[in-house]
C-alpha cells in the first residue's frame, strides 16, 4: 500500500504573490487591491500587510519572483547544454520553444504576460529586475562564441516570440514555429 504524501503548504508569502497573479490574470491591475489579493491569499488584510504594504509592494513582489524564476529557468536550461560555443545560445533556443522541464509553458507564460503587462502599466520601473536577466542572457549570448549578429537574431527572435504571446498579436502555428526554429539552429550550426 502507497501513502500519498501532501506537499507542505504554501508559506503566506508565495500564497500572496500566487494570489497577485491570479488576479492579475483574471481581472487585470484594475482588479488588484490590497483587499482582493488578502481575500484571494486566503490571509487577513493584516497578514497581507505584514509582507507587502501597498499595492506597488504587491507588484514589486511578484516581478522580483518573476526576475528570480527565469534566471532558474534559464540556468537549468544552460546546464543541460553541451560546453563549447553556442551554448548559451542553444539554451535560449530550447526555453523559448518550450523544450525540457525548465521551459515556462503555456500557462506560466500566460502569467507571465499578464503580470509584465500589469506592472508596466501600473510603473514601467517595476520591470527593472526582469530587464536585468534579459540584459544577462544577452551578454551571455554575445560572449557566447557565436558571431554578434547571429546572437542577436536568436535574442531578437525569441523576445519576439513572447512579445507577440505577451501582447496577443498573433499566436504561430505549428509550421512557423518548426521553421522559426529550424532557421535559428541552421544559424547556430552555420557558425565557425
Amino acid at each position: 500500500m502507497s501513502v500519498s504524501i501532501a506537499p507542505p503548504p504554501l508559506d503566506a508569502r508565495t500564497r500572496i504573490l500566487d494570489a497577485v497573479e491570479t488576479l492579475v490574470v483574471r481581472k487585470g491591475v484594475g482588479g488588484l487591491t490590497l483587499e482582493a489579493a488578502a481575500r484571494e491569499a486566503g490571509v487577513s488584510k493584516g497578514g497581507l500587510l505584514y509582507h507587502f504594504g501597498s499595492k506597488e509592494a504587491l507588484l514589486v513582489g511578484v516581478m522580483q519572483r518573476l526576475a528570480e524564476q527565469v534566471t532558474i529557468d534559464y540556468e537549468a536550461g544552460l546546464a543541460l547544454q553541451p560546453e563549447g560555443p553556442g551554448r548559451a545560445a542553444r539554451a535560449q533556443i530550447a526555453w523559448a520553444f518550450g523544450e525540457s522541464d525548465c521551459s515556462p509553458g503555456q500557462d506560466k507564460n500566460d502569467r507571465m504576460a499578464a503580470v509584465c503587462l500589469a506592472a508596466f502599466h501600473h510603473d514601467p520601473a517595476l520591470l527593472d529586475p526582469l530587464r536585468a536577466v534579459i540584459e544577462r542572457m544577452k551578454a551571455e549570448l554575445i560572449a557566447d562564441g557565436i558571431p554578434h549578429g547571429v546572437a542577436m537574431t536568436i535574442q531578437t527572435a525569441t523576445d519576439g516570440m513572447f512579445m507577440a504571446h505577451l501582447f496577443t498579436m498573433y499566436r504561430p502555428t505549428v509550421a512557423d514555429m518548426l521553421a522559426l526554429r529550424a532557421t535559428l539552429e541552421a544559424l547556430l550550426d552555420d557558425t565557425p
